[in-house]
């Protein structure tokens, strides 16, 4: 085997910056995207540079956050240090604190701070004593790139579709991979092992999971949660521009939806697919794992694979892990694609109705042949708290309210979560999401929760040498996630509470991340002087066949792994200190594997680190976005701020479209003061008793000046009899649409067996559509209400035959189709 060879760090940065930033400028299209990165660093092919003893973020620091490195010595007093500008100018000075000893690391260690410096540039270096630490930057924009890459990690591991060399590079290039295309056996009709289905399903798509080429729904579930909840908190911050359209290497770019969500789709589509369809047995449920059946070769390259791909058999944890994502799919893609996030919210129901029916149907440890069991022995009260949580989140329906409530995790503490503990997912989001109607002690419960358990990684993190927020006994399998998740509480805290602490801990978890470590090594391929470059992974596996890549940049490295639980680590890691135990070889999958799961974390933490804090933030109004008001009855609906007002601000509340029968009754105009934006303020919403069956909509906008404004949608939960059902379908087409009008089509058929003589169509739009005119039907509205009629000639519908009339309207806002029709006054699908 020939040497193996090194990819330079500053090349792989400085060339991944400039492309995020044309990215985020709008300066590049899918089709003159530069080759990745990584093209010209592999060309390079220089070996990485010595370690040094002054350990720094290789990558750098923002200008107005935390500025610490920590320095290997056993020198008993304080050392001189000296920050170095990139022309060798000292701009700052300095002593070491004496830390001592280090039981993590094994090492004895020194602390240096230059916070204090707030000046920006390249080629900064730290001395301390006679030792100079690599160079680094500090800038607003650090974490630019990494933001984009570790994002683009999702696309190059994306199952069932071509990558493209436009996007990912040359080196990265690859055919689709399991799509039936020989010598694939394929996704597009997966049989099940022996005796779990006597049926085949089309489970195309998704991410592959880790190095392997197996797609599991439990790691799929929390990995696309932290991408979606990304998004979402960056929406609440202000953020969401920077995860917006047009801002990552996808083929999606361009088509009006958020970059992330887009990354996010490909997954939620897969998991999608992996429910037990409706009349099989177990219905409802998640298939728990899909992949090979035995372990394929390092390296085997996707579409290489010839090995027969296998459904394992459902599982509860799986069901709930579906149930909650697409939950939160509901919420956060109805503003986006409505048809999408209604697809979501049904199967969440359904599954979280199935795994109720089935609640103890666990995956067993011993199925690991060809991939991981992904075994859940502490039982799925977690899950099924994080799926509760989600739902009630969206709907804000009592059935999921007294599911959170009466779990025992509703008042546990915020514990460590990964793909087997999810608890705190949901805490997350009962605690973050506005609008949460849980009462306000709940609240404040849940929320003192979270601070509390990121005020303990804050004190952990003050006890070591290199500010982790890990205890020394915490260095197992994926470690680097656990620190990128506990990162994540971090700035959840920030969030809640505005406390700069908690933006510090969080920033300097990705000091730790980035060569602030016991190894010098930066964890996230391409980012550093010294970096990881040889994870495990089928065919991103340069060290054992020179013809195929290294990782791409943003590729994370599961991390020190004190368990030693691979042969190469055996070999090479004995007598290792915890947070040493990691060896970058392909063969150390126990320390050196890459997993979505991780990378997840990494994109989060790496967005929220990225967004630029130098301006006030304008506070936005945050309010549940959906609330369901039953007929002559009232619903509450809290509405507070995401930050401080520099003043008092006035946010009024009034419908802007939808059903009139839907009224603003109490909290039409709410006063937000300095003190007391972060509490909710309550608003009623009323629906009129009235004798239609219709469950009527309506959007309500809350703005103001000084604030961004949110709405909220309510819908009467109606208590009339539903009107009989008629034989007919109904096909609602908008054929087209410009900036405030559109024109559609409107065919109904007569699906049964007797012929309709005279027709009469109705529907309520659910936005401030208005027609204007129309042909082959006598077409009349009144408010969101309108009614067709035959025109005589076409009154006639004969068993299986249809009509179709047009109409012209305008709108604004949304211009999403009619939820129901009713045919001579009876309901039509």
């Amino acid at each position: 085997m020939p040497p193996v060879t090194s990819i330079p760090g500053v090349l792989r940065r400085a060339a991944a910056v400039l492309a995020a930033l044309a990215l985020a400028t709008g300066g590049l299209t899918a089709a003159t995207l530069p080759a990745h990165a990584a093209d010209a660093a592999d060309a390079a092919a220089l070996a990485l540079p010595a370690e040094s003893t002054v350990r720094v973020n290789q990558l750098g620091y923002l200008p107005d956050g935390p500025k610490r490195a920590t320095v290997v010595s056993s020198a008993a007093g304080p050392l001189p240090w000296q920050l170095r500008n990139a022309s060798g100018a000292v701009v700052a000075s300095g002593s070491t604190a004496v830390r001592g000893a280090d039981r993590a690391s094994g090492q004895s260690v020194h602390l240096a701070d230059f916070s204090t410096y707030t000046g920006t540039g390249s080629g900064f270096t730290l001395t301390a004593g006679d030792r100079t630490s690599h160079p680094f930057g500090i800038s607003a924009a650090l974490y630019d790139g990494l933001r984009a890459d570790s994002m683009s990690f999702f696309y190059q591991q994306r199952s069932g579709i071509p990558i493209d060399a436009a996007l990912a590079g040359s080196a990265y290039t690859r055919p689709a991979g399991h799509l039936g295309v020989a010598p694939n056996k394929g996704d597009t009709s997966v049989p099940c092992q022996a005796g779990v289905c006597d049926y085949r399903l089309d489970v195309r798509g998704g991410w592959y999971d880790a190095g392997d080429h197996g797609k599991y729904v439990v790691n799929g579930g929390i990995s696309v949660w932290e991408v979606v909840n990304s998004y979402e908190r960056a929406r609440r911050s202000g953020g969401e521009a920077a995860l917006g359209d047009s801002t990552l290497r996808l083929p999606e770019r361009g088509n009006g939806v958020p970059d992330v969500l887009d990354e996010a789709r490909w997954e939620l589509e897969f998991l999608l697919r992996m429910q037990v369809p409706e009349g099989r047995p177990l219905a409802g449920m998640a298939f728990h794992k899909m992949h090979d059946d035995k372990w394929t070769a390092v390296p085997t390259r996707p579409e290489l694979d010839d090995a027969q791909r296998e459904l394992h058999r459902p599982s509860t944890a799986a069901t709930l892990n579906l149930a909650a994502a697409a939950a939160q799919c509901a919420r956060v893609y109805a503003p986006h694609d409505a048809a999408f996030a209604a697809r979501c919210l049904d199967a969440s129901r359904r599954a979280f109705a199935a795994a109720k029916a089935n609640p103890n149907l666990l995956a067993p440890a011993s199925d690991n042949v060809g991939g991981g069991a992904y075994d859940d022995a502490g039982g799925v009260s977690d899950e099924f708290y994080w799926a509760a949580a989600e739902l009630f989140a969206t709907t804000g329906e009592a059935q999921y309210r007294e599911a959170v409530t009466s779990s025992p995790q509703h008042s546990g503490p915020a514990d460590g979560f990964w793909w087997g503990g999810t608890a705190t997912l949901g805490r997350i989001t009962l605690a973050t999401v506005p609008g949460v109607a849980l009462p306000a002690d709940d609240l404040a419960r849940l929320r003192s929760a979270l601070t509390t358990a990121a005020d303990g990684h804050l004190s952990t993190m003050a006890g070591q040498g290199y500010a982790v927020p890990l205890p020394a006994t915490g260095y197992g399998w994926g470690s680097n996630s656990a620190v990128a998740n506990n990162a994540m509480v971090l700035a959840v805290a920030y969030e809640l509470t505005g406390q700069q602490r908690y933006r510090a801990g969080a920033l300097e978890s990705l000091d730790y991340l980035l060569g602030r470590n016991a190894l010098d090594l930066s964890y996230v391929t391409g980012y550093g002087e010294r970096h990881a470059q040889n994870q495990h992974h089928r065919f991103w596996a340069h060290q054992n066949d020179a013809s195929l890549p290294h990782p791409p940049a943003g590729s994370f490295a599961g991390g020190p792994n004190a368990g030693l639980e691979d042969p190469v680590a055996k070999e090479k890691l004995s007598g290792c200190a915890p947070a040493a135990c990691y060896v970058d070889d392909i063969g150390s999958y126990s320390t050196n594997e890459v997993a979505i799961n991780w990378n997840a974390s990494l994109a989060w933490l790496t967005a929220f680190a990225a967004e630029r804090r130098s301006d006030p933030a304008t506070p936005a109004v945050q309010v549940a976005p959906a609330v369901t008001v039953p007929e002559g009855g009232t619903a509450q609906v809290g509405v507070r701020l995401s930050d401080a007002p520099a003043q008092n601000v006035t946010v009024t509340v009034a419908r802007s479209s939808g059903d009139q029968d839907l009224t603003v009754t109490a909290g039409a105009t709410l006063v937000f003061t300095p003190a007391n934006w972060a509490s909710a303020q309550q608003v009623s919403v009323s629906a009129a008793q009235d004798s239609d069956a219709a469950a009527g909509s309506a959007t309500f906008t809350v703005g103001g000046t000084g604030v961004r404004e949110a709405v909220f949608t309510a819908t009467e939960s109606d208590d009339d009899t539903a009107p009989p059902t008629a034989s007919c379908a109904v096909d609602y087409r908008v054929e087209n649409s410009w900036g405030n009008g559109f024109t559609a089509t409107v065919t109904v058929k007569n699906t049964g067996t007797s012929a309709v003589s005279g027709w009469t169509l109705a529907w309520n739009f659910a936005g401030d559509q208005q027609i204007g005119n129309a042909w082959n039907a006598a077409v009349s509205q009144s408010g969101t209400g309108v009614t067709a009629k035959d025109l005589g000639w076409n009154g006639t519908l004969a068993p299986g035959g249809s009509v179709s009339f047009g109409f012209q309207a305008t709108y604004s806002g949304a211009n999403s189709a009619p939820a129901r029709y009713t045919l001579n006054g009876a309901s039509c699908s």
